[in-house]
């Protein structure tokens, strides 16, 4: 009794002390975020601001072009990721239920595609999307994000598809569906917790992408809020206090998706629906 009192006790200050761990930089962000410029470069660091300002809350938002980045940022985000999922989820379902001639192959291809370095493809895209005339502009964006959100999406998608049971289909088939409402009607559905999670890793893929945006946005209408942040650094001093409010800011997007996405980020949804 005695013992399992003190794992308990020991399990417990394990999860605060990783607790701790994990939202400790947050609270850093946030204090610093309320901290004047001066207080910031004090040779000691304050736990809470000495004086609790929202002045580069203010800046941000009226003085920059945080807002519009921002903008461009969701606008870039949503639609990469959701068309990531159109045209990833039938690829995935085809590599994970059909059998074919060179199937091993196409599997090794999109995994070897998702582990090939983002950084060798900046000038093959850079050049793309300059002969498209679409330099400088979001569009840009959305047709090259979709090379290393798509790769990953697929990837991740077929296990989920795979521990799916055949069964399902096959009933679905004798009831007189195609293959086609098979798998839109009975396994997206259950494929739905997946497919939810890998939305919300693409989203976050795109929302914070930093050096393609360098590289293909320059004027400040089309620019994400990375670069709008980026921005604001110059000499050896950078303003932390409003890069910091800059990241609390552009951390509210993903925080929304993730508290309305937990209730569908369930599994097991097929547990007892095939009898063994």
């Amino acid at each position: 009794m005695k013992s399992k009192l003190r794992n308990k006790i020991l399990h417990r200050i394990f999860i605060g002390i990783c607790l701790i761990a994990a939202l400790a930089p947050i609270y850093w962000m946030f204090n610093t975020s309320l901290k004047s410029e001066a207080e910031i470069y004090f040779k000691t660091p304050t736990l809470w601001p000495n004086k609790v300002t929202l002045e580069s809350y203010k800046y941000l938002l009226t003085q920059t072009n945080f807002l519009n980045g921002i903008k461009n940022s969701l606008l870039i985000a949503v639609f990469v990721s959701l068309f990531s999922i159109f045209v990833a989820y039938p690829a995935a379902y085809v590599l994970a239920r059909l059998f074919f001639k060179g199937k091993k192959f196409f599997s090794k291809a999109v995994l070897f595609t998702y582990l090939l370095p983002t950084s060798v493809l900046y000038i093959p895209l850079y050049i793309f999307v300059s002969r498209l005339g679409l330099t400088n502009n979001v569009l840009g964006i959305m047709l090259i994000y979709p090379t290393f959100t798509l790769p990953y999406v697929a990837w991740i998608l077929i296990p989920h598809i795979a521990s799916i049971s055949t069964a399902l289909e096959e009933a679905a088939y004798i009831d007189g569906c195609s293959r086609f409402q098979t798998m839109y009607k009975i396994v997206f559905p259950l494929a739905l917790p997946g497919i939810i999670s890998t939305t919300i890793f693409a989203f976050a893929m795109c929302w914070g992408e930093y050096l393609y945006a360098l590289v293909n946005l320059i004027s400040s209408e089309a620019q994400t809020f990375p670069l709008v942040l980026s921005g604001l650094v110059f000499g050896d001093m950078p303003p932390w206090n409003q890069l910091m409010a800059g990241a609390i800011l552009a951390s509210i997007p993903i925080l929304i998706i993730y508290l309305l996405a937990s209730s569908s980020l369930v599994g097991g949804a097929t547990a007892g629906g095939v009898k063994e």
